[in-house]
């Protein structure tokens, strides 16, 4: 039963969010902090002003959220320390995030100060978060809304260090990692979050990721993106560390439980013309395309993609994000679009989530971010997936090896391996790929219905927010 939006309700508790400004946690808080407003609960969603512009260019978000939740809703846009025209790249990442790290405390510990804040949710990754909360004496949660799988790698890091196995002895990536608890038989070298390969331990990030591993234990809780029984096997070896977990994913599909609205939060203008080209095409024969808001190809890594695609035979609807491809600034060659038939059909930026909810879609080939995976899951669409960086090495592995909803097509840009791989996806193995991602789609709706795993953490989850207590400040 869906509620009403109440847009004068009584509300008492209020909740400071801070993700990271990339798309993919924006679009994971932003629906965090609608179920927390629909739950009587204010929240304020700090975002750094470059995505303030672009987030309220692109999409009806801000209106959206005014509408229907009132004073209880509001953005507050910070600095994140960097020129307007610095690139904010995958390639520029740490430079963000070391940027971000150095403004950012003083500005959000004032707005702690003034404000009657009854807990602060952040990105795992902000370990600053932690000196905030305890110096003003309000209660922390981490909200990493990247997988529980990746996750818990990062939280191995220490002790696959202390073992010797990072960094790596020599170049065999297919040796089986074997210090990390719950991950045996399963995890390779190859399928560690990307920054282990050639690991430095002076390495900034690699420090972060030290530090977050000693700090996240310490929070009030861990809010998770998933649903217990994707992640059983994992979450058994996390509830030994992390005091109080909050598994309350998949999230798009529990807000969609909870309200018969919604809207984009994507930070990128969307082309709906696919949608008209999807609803030509017959059912499940299409292979969606898209290697997210971050990642960058070459030319050449493109040109094995697209003759990949092209000789499956395989229609497809193909994401290509301006400038995400060196040497194609000014689109795909006429010659190239000929050669496909008619088959395919290129957009710069989708509505993914109704992309891979319509019948025409038949399997996503995917950079592994962890909405694109909850998102495919939910809509039982089976994936190919070439990770790039960060978790996504380690959600692929997870996709192909344990939850078996697709294919790893990691460390390879061959077009003989992409036609291979759609082919066993969209025709060769299609219908034993689509039963069980069927199994999975029903397991994770399942969870967020009413008496399910994810119902419940949300509802333990509003429950110890109303009832928070101030705690005693750092002297």
């Amino acid at each position: 039963m869906k509620e009403k939006h109440n847009t004068h309700p009584v509300m008492d508790a209020h909740v400071l969010i801070f993700p990271l400004p990339l798309q993919g946690p924006i679009n994971s808080m932003l629906k965090l902090a609608e179920l927390l407003c629909l739950r009587q609960i204010n929240v304020t969603v700090v975002i750094t002003q470059h995505i303030q512009r672009r987030l309220f260019d692109s999409s009806a978000i801000q209106t959206y959220m005014e509408t229907n939740y009132g004073g209880a809703f509001r953005f507050e846009s910070i600095p994140d320390g960097l020129s307007e025209e610095h690139p904010r790249t995958i390639r520029e990442f740490s430079a963000l995030l070391a940027s971000l790290s150095a403004v950012a405390p003083p500005i959000l510990q004032q707005m702690v100060s003034v404000r009657e804040i009854s807990c602060i949710v952040a990105e795992g990754i902000f370990s600053f978060a932690s000196d905030i909360a305890g110096e003003i004496g309000v209660p922390l949660f981490y909200f990493d809304t990247y997988s529980a799988c990746a996750l818990w790698a990062n939280m191995c890091l220490p002790q696959l260090i202390q073992a010797g196995e990072l960094p790596f002895k020599d170049d065999n990536l297919d040796e089986t990692i074997r210090n990390a608890p719950g991950m045996e038989g399963i995890i390779r070298r190859r399928d560690l979050p990307s920054l282990c390969r050639g690991i430095d331990l002076e390495d900034p990030e690699i420090k972060l990721l030290l530090k977050q591993a000693h700090l996240m234990p310490l929070s009030q809780g861990i809010i998770l993106n998933t649903f217990h029984q994707l992640d059983s096997s994992l979450l058994s070896h996390m509830f030994k560390l992390f005091p109080n977990i909050y598994a309350i994913g998949p999230l798009h599909t529990l807000l969609q439980t909870q309200t018969s609205q919604n809207t984009s939060s994507s930070i990128l203008p969307e082309d709906r013309s696919c949608i008209s080209w999807l609803d030509k095409q017959p059912s499940k024969s299409v292979v969606y395309v898209s290697i997210g808001s971050l990642a960058l190809m070459t030319k050449d890594q493109f040109l094995e993609f697209w003759y990949g695609l092209v000789n499956s035979g395989s229609r497809f609807l193909l994401v290509q994000r301006p400038g995400s491809v060196a040497g194609l600034d000014d689109g795909i060659p006429e010659e190239l679009l000929e050669g496909a038939g008619g088959r395919g059909c290129v957009v710069s930026w989708a509505p993914q989530q109704e992309v891979l909810d319509h019948r025409a879609v038949g399997g996503f080939l995917t950079h592994c971010g962890w909405n694109s995976i909850l998102e495919s899951v939910v809509a039982g669409k089976p994936m190919i997936c070439w990770p790039h960086h960060f978790d996504q090495q380690v959600n692929s592995r997870y996709v192909g090896e344990v939850w078996k909803v697709g294919l790893d097509m990691k460390d390879s840009c061959d077009r003989v391996v992409v036609e291979k791989m759609v082919r066993e996806v969209m025709e060769l193995r299609k219908n034993e790929f689509l039963e069980r991602a069927r199994q999975q789609s029903e397991a994770a709706r399942s969870s967020v219905g009413e008496g399910g795993s994810s119902a419940k953490d949300l509802d333990r989850l509003i429950d110890d927010i109303k009832n928070m207590k101030l705690l005693p400040k750092h002297h």
